[in-house]
């Protein structure tokens, strides 16, 4: 393993344990939720350029894909928790009312 792939695993476990520390402002969760999936395109473009596997280049492209799916949504969802609530402070929901 080398040093490269140490440093994107290393971010992936600190993006990991800031979305289980840092919970309770959304902000902070969406943006611990970019970094993982920012360090497992890294780490699956890096695997598939060192593997030389090339029926599987199109992995990190749908991976990106996703990314930028759950980033709109989770930009959406905050712009419309901080109208209807006016902060993104997640233990001020009550996600039982409609």
């Amino acid at each position: 393993v080398s040093l490269i792939h140490i440093n994107i695993l290393i971010a992936f476990t600190i993006s990991l344990t800031g979305l289980l520390i840092y919970r309770s402002h959304l902000i902070s969760a969406l943006l611990c939720l970019e970094g993982i999936t920012l360090s497992l395109f890294i780490l699956a473009a890096l695997t598939i350029l060192n593997s030389h596997f090339t029926l599987a280049s199109m992995i990190p492209i749908i991976l990106l894909v996703f990314a930028a799916r759950e980033a709109a949504i989770g930009l959406a969802l905050l712009v419309i928790i901080s109208n209807t609530y006016g902060t993104d402070y997640v233990q001020n929901f009550n996600l039982l009312q409609c």
